[in-house]
């Protein structure tokens, strides 16, 4: 077994970038923070438009900063140079491409967090892996000869497509406006509404649609796609089946739950079971930011969870509530 790090973080979006960071301001000074992709913050890197808005006020909700960490609107690109300088100005360790597999608790009452050929002992593990890192697909069967049709961000779209983005949230109505200025994009949602979504959006969509840019498909499921010459035949409820050269699903994410069963962290509604400072059912063992939430993207929750985790963990600071 190797040393004993004081803290591991799993994930290195805001939650986990926060604890870290809010943990060495509070004099942990042996972290390691592993992150399965390229870089940090991957779900604002690849679910976010270019200059995308980012406001401390997710979605009009009013969130008191507790920490250090000062986190003011920006853009995409000014939100990923904020956690850049923050991580660049403390001594925390990222480790990228790190995927980790299962958290165990040992006698001793630490843990071993276990990866691809590897481990790492820890006194106190924080997982703050996104909803997003496992995005929600559709129950029906995806045809493998179209497979390179569908997608969940915008990787892979060009111009002159003809587009069906499927969702109501925030993601999706930013998809079809953003896509539509250069392609013929429709938009189906089972709702006939875009309630989910925030102002902003919803004014973006409702202009987007009395202009003609952006076809409404309301109201309305999809039950099936089938291969229509190597594009996308799109099978709806009510309405006659329409066919796209591309499809792309923005229907939220889930709790990767096989993973937090097999660290022995419960789950209740679809949520880790947690106390007011995020520790779950397993003494040193946390969860933190989209992981614990409803519905995921506030940046300033997932900032104040990493603050109450590093209180928690040293004892020496006051939370406000």
């Amino acid at each position: 077994m190797s040393d004993i790090h004081e803290l591991v973080i799993v994930g290195a979006g805001p939650a986990g970038i926060a604890t870290a960071v809010e943990s060495y301001l509070q004099g942990v000074r042996d972290i390691v923070l592993l992150e399965k992709d390229t870089n940090h913050n991957s779900t604002i890197r690849k679910y976010y438009k270019e200059n995308k808005r980012v406001d401390v006020d997710w979605k009009g909700q009013k969130v008191e900063l507790d920490g250090r960490i000062y986190f003011v609107d920006g853009t995409k690109e000014s939100t990923l140079d904020f956690f850049d300088e923050i991580l660049a100005n403390h001594s925390v360790e990222l480790q990228t491409h790190v995927e980790v597999q299962s958290i165990e608790k040992q006698e001793d009452g630490s843990f071993e967090v276990f990866m691809a050929g590897k481990s790492i002992s820890a006194q106190n593990v924080v997982v703050t892996i996104g909803r997003m890192g496992k995005p929600n697909k559709p129950t029906y069967k995806v045809p493998s000869s179209i497979r390179k049709k569908i997608g969940y961000t915008l990787d892979g779209c060009s111009e002159g497509e003809k587009i069906l983005v499927v969702g109501g949230g925030d993601s999706a109505v930013e998809y079809a406006v953003d896509l539509s200025e250069k392609n013929e994009v429709s938009i189906c949602y089972r709702r006939e509404t875009f309630r989910r979504a925030n102002p902003t959006n919803q004014t973006n969509i409702t202009d987007a649609i009395m202009h003609k840019k952006v076809t409404p498909i309301l109201g309305i499921n999809i039950t099936a796609l089938e291969d229509d010459g190597g594009r996308v035949k799109v099978v709806f409820t009510e309405v006659e089946p329409q066919t796209f050269d591309r499809v792309i699903y923005a229907i939220g994410g889930t709790t990767p739950s096989a993973f937090l069963a097999s660290s022995g962290i419960k789950e209740e509604g679809g949520r880790p079971v947690h106390d007011e400072n995020y520790e779950t059912n397993v003494k040193g063992l946390f969860v933190a930011g989209d992981i614990t939430q409803e519905s995921g993207g506030s940046i300033a929750l997932g900032l104040n969870h990493g603050y109450a985790i590093a209180c928690h963990i040293k004892g020496d600071c006051q939370i406000k509530r």
